[in-house]
Parts: C-alpha cells; sequence; structure tokens
C-alpha cells in the first residue's frame, strides 16, 4: 500500500513526500537519511502530521507533487480536515 503524508519539522516547515514502507520512511527522515529538507539538525526531529492511502505508488506520488505546489495555509487547512476550504486556498488573489 503506497501512501503520501506531510511531515511538521522542528522548525515548522512542512514536508510532502511518498512511500510504500512509511514507518522506514519516518525513521530515515528523523535520522537525517530522508530527504535533503529533512537532513539539516535544525529541521529534526520530524512529525507525521497527515497521511492517505494509495492503491499504487504512481498515484500517491503524483499527489505527493501536487500538495509541494500548495501554500501553507492549504496544506494545513489538509492537515486539519478542513476540505472544504481547500478550493478556496487555491486560487490565487486578484491584482489590482
Amino acid at each position: 500500500m503506497a501512501r503520501t503524508y506531510l511531515l511538521e519539522c522542528a522548525a515548522g516547515s512542512f514536508y510532502a513526500g511518498s512511500t510504500i514502507d512509511l514507518e522506514r520512511r519516518l525513521t530515515e527522515h528523523d535520522l537525517g537519511l530522508g530527504s535533503r529538507h529533512t537532513r539539516p539538525l535544525r529541521r529534526r526531529p520530524v512529525r507525521l502530521a497527515w497521511c492517505h492511502r494509495f492503491e499504487r505508488i504512481d498515484e500517491a506520488f503524483a499527489f505527493e507533487k501536487q500538495i509541494q505546489g500548495w501554500s501553507r495555509a492549504k496544506r494545513l487547512a489538509l492537515i486539519e480536515g478542513r476540505f472544504d476550504d481547500l478550493p478556496q486556498l487555491a486560487s490565487r488573489p486578484q491584482r489590482s
């Protein structure tokens, strides 16, 4: 079973990833062996903030890439389960 996940880093940033072995991947991130984003000591420890299961890894990877383009506010809405807010947070502010 594949998963897309969001980590909250010690410094307050978020990291989006995907994997077929969530426990192993979380351990790698916590040890500084994961992505470049979670390697610096100031970003560890990490905390699993959200995850979702997918049948296939390509689906999980595609959703990871989508989340990577989201704002912090939109990621927080996803973590907090405020799904009705997601479309509004996708819109860009109107320029004058």
